[in-house]
């Protein structure tokens, strides 16, 4: 088992009224040597100074944080814009492949079983005015 250590008892001592009534008066005198030192011009000058100091340095930290924002909104459509161009020329493509002259030629003869026609078959009707027709 180990060694206990015995400590000696604590004296606790009174609070003095006196102690406690000098504590509170040089509490107040202080305070009011602040209050008086802020009617001083250049005391006023210096919390002014300083509070527009504060507030600009928000300003800073909010612009900063607006401007994150916007460049990671700015990414995202530029990366959606990105996409749309692949997808235009996607398309693009393949319409330039579906409407191609050979394409359309042999659909038209396997499925509507179309074909070009010889000379005899060709028949040319002149053009006619209105005037001529009567």
């Amino acid at each position: 088992m180990g060694a206990v250590a015995i400590e000696q008892p604590v004296k606790t001592t009174r609070l003095n009224k006196q102690r406690v009534r000098d504590g509170a008066a040089t509490a107040v005198r202080i305070s009011q040597q602040v209050f008086d030192a802020t009617r001083q011009k250049r005391v006023l000058v210096s919390l002014g100074l300083m509070a527009v100091l504060v507030a600009s340095s928000i300003g800073v930290v909010v612009s900063a944080h607006e401007n994150r924002e916007l460049f990671n909104t700015l990414s995202q459509l530029q990366a959606q814009r990105d996409q749309y161009q692949r997808e235009w020329n996607q398309l693009l493509l393949e319409q330039s492949a579906l409407s191609a002259h050979g394409r359309v030629e042999a659909l038209a003869s396997e499925r509507l079983g179309m074909v070009v026609p010889g000379r005899e078959d060709i028949v040319l009707v002149p053009l006619s005015s209105p005037a001529s027709i009567r």
